[in-house]
């Protein structure tokens, strides 16, 4: 006999997997159903952040999901080379995989594709339906017309090195490296002695990435560095969506009162691409919501989202100066002016909570690329209501 559910989550990567486990710690007499297409939940990735980007309330239930932790980090360019502090960490999907499965056991359903769903019913590849109260949709954002997007792409490697590192903070970015087609880091985590994640990146206008040479270019960084690749333990690729402006009306209509999670909510952060605050903020959200009509959730969900995306108006601006003002190779400058600035600010900036003071330092002074494609790239909207 089927268990009756009263909440089915499709798709089992962080938004999703966030909700399942707040779900289960505050109501755990909610019957939940977690669906995941793929032989096994969360995928293959790295999710960051910033501890001050997250409350205190917040940071003591992901603690115990966190993989690795580090008191600060480091940013390199031509002309720049700084540490900040404040503590920043890192979940491990595998770390993640074996949480949820742990917590959600039968309520786990692995190698489960769905052909078709609604706010209350979900159809099975296999052709079983399930009906419940809500269905929330967290597959990832969706092609839509109704945002103008960048790119963030990336491939990383983890790496078993033959001898210490000698690195003792994350190199969130390094852009001394050859810069072409876009702007490009080299971020890394050091996960141990003699183990690190090295991901080659790059904010470009297209989702696309040549992967044999990413691959050498990874090998080309580690040798500079003096670090002895060994054994390659992991690989995994990334693309982000980075918002220049967008229709927010119209995204919303796209999603014909289903309700959503994650990027398939249009939830992170414009600029950086990073996920998981929303993702945890609209975890605790729903857990305080539900059980509620799906019609009902949907519209506190759209709520919570169009307030992010007001609050994130002047990202989209910024963003629009690094892809639209000046070469694609000197997109470099915007990013190294930047990290010049308070590391308060930097801080604010990365949490999404600029102040006004903020917005105008950032804005202060000679930009960093042409004035008139500077003036432009800003400048730039359309009339359609909602866009910007």
């Amino acid at each position: 006999m089927q268990t009756q559910y009263d909440v089915i989550l499709v798709g089992a990567g962080l938004a999703n997997g966030l909700i399942a486990l707040r779900l289960r710690q505050l109501q755990p007499e909610l019957k939940c159903l977690l669906l995941e297409s793929h032989a096994h939940p969360a995928g293959n990735h790295t999710w960051s952040f910033h501890h001050s980007d997250l409350t205190a309330e917040q940071l003591s239930w992901l603690e115990p999901l966190i993989s690795v932790r580090w008191s600060g980090y480091q940013v390199r360019f031509p002309a720049l080379r700084r540490t900040l502090n404040g503590a920043y960490g890192s979940i491990f999907s595998d770390d993640f995989a074996h949480k949820l499965a742990s917590v959600m056991g039968d309520d786990l359903w692995c190698n489960a594709p769905v052909s078709q769903m609604s706010p209350t019913q979900v159809t099975l590849e296999d052709g079983r339906e399930l009906h419940v109260q809500v269905v929330i949709d967290g597959r990832g954002l969706q092609p839509t017309p109704h945002l103008q997007l960048g790119y963030q792409v990336f491939l990383g490697q983890e790496w078993q090195l033959a001898q210490p590192h000698g690195l003792r903070q994350p190199i969130l970015m390094d852009a001394t490296v050859d810069q072409h087609e876009g702007y490009r880091f080299v971020y890394t985590l050091p996960l141990s002695a003699d183990r690190l994640l090295i991901e080659d990146t790059y904010y470009v206008n297209q989702p696309t990435l040549a992967e044999n040479a990413t691959r050498q270019h990874i090998g080309d960084y580690a040798q500079q560095q003096g670090w002895m690749l060994s054994r390659l333990l992991r690989e995994e690729h990334g693309v982000l969506p980075i918002t220049l402006s967008g229709d927010v009306d119209r995204f919303w209509q796209q999603q014909c009162g289903q309700p959503s999670s994650g990027l398939r909510a249009g939830l992170f952060h414009a600029t950086t691409g990073y996920s998981l605050p929303s993702a945890v903020a609209l975890a605790e959200l729903i857990a305080t919501l539900l059980p509620t009509a799906a019609g009902t959730l949907n519209q506190h969900i759209e709520r919570f989202a169009r307030n992010q995306w007001r609050e994130q108006r002047f990202f989209r601006l910024l963003n629009r100066m690094l892809f639209l003002a000046g070469p694609p190779e000197q997109r470099w400058r915007v990013m190294q002016r930047f990290y010049r600035l308070d590391a308060g600010l930097i801080s604010r900036f990365y949490a999404g909570q600029l102040r006004l003071s903020d917005k105008a330092r950032i804005l202060c002074g000679k930009p960093p690329v042409p004035l008139g494609e500077a003036l432009r790239a800003l400048m730039m909207t359309s009339a359609t209501p909602g866009k910007k």
